[in-house]
């Protein structure tokens, strides 16, 4: 989820794209600000499920039919599918997102499905950018879905709870060093991981940021 005064942080994770990438990846964040925006918005349950469902069905006609005049799928069109990702395999981003609504409590379980759903995302997106089989997108993906999520939820309890959740999964993925092509993605576990800890502090994301571009560590 990104509010305006995070805006310079994403175009700066965007240049760190391979060129021929970064297209596709801002389609798949616009497609991800998009359902948290409608989160963010909906406040009775069943209408939730029923506009996440509008994008779930929405994603796979993509494969089959031209996009209809929707601003975000008309991106995916253009700079996804062109990338050999299909619609069809970004329906678990919706179905990470719908846990929220599913589940009165974050328990563990609830946790798992919407990490492994919204992770979702840094896998089409590694696809998208170039990323190589050893780039560890799942659990990047995972971790960053995560973190997200604790630093938006008012409950301070459940939020201490999602980040514990989501600290070694960061953790063991940042272990790892990623491929050129994918250090976009490696950018936003490693922001990730900082916010969680010591909150978002401009000079030293900076600094990580620039280190992890050099040497993918």
């Amino acid at each position: 989820m990104i509010d305006e005064a995070e805006r310079p942080l994403r175009e700066l994770i965007l240049a760190y794209a391979p060129a021929n990438g970064r297209a596709g990846l801002s389609a798949l964040l616009a497609l991800d600000d998009t359902l948290a925006r409608l989160m963010r918005t909906t406040h009775e349950p069943a209408l939730g499920q029923l506009r996440l469902a509008w994008w779930r069905d929405s994603l796979p006609r993509l494969d089959t039919a031209p996009a209809p005049a929707e601003p975000v799928l008309q991106g995916l069109e253009a700079h996804i599918l062109s990338r050999g990702v299909s619609g069809a395999s970004l329906v678990p981003i919706v179905h990470g997102w719908e846990v929220l609504v599913e589940e009165e409590r974050l328990h563990s379980d609830a946790l798992k499905r919407f990490a492994e759903g919204r992770g979702v995302l840094f896998v089409a997106a590694g696809a998208a950018i170039g990323a190589q089989t050893d780039d560890p997108l799942d659990l990047a993906g995972r971790g960053w879905a995560l973190a997200d999520l604790a630093n938006n939820l008012s409950n301070p309890e459940e939020a201490a709870e999602v980040r514990a959740e989501a600290r070694p999964i960061l953790a063991d993925a940042l272990k790892r060093r990623w491929s050129p092509g994918a250090r976009a993605l490696g950018a936003m576990a490693h922001i990730s991981l900082m916010d969680m800890d010591e909150g978002r502090r401009p000079i030293r994301r900076l600094g990580r940021l620039l280190w992890h571009r050099l040497s993918g560590r």
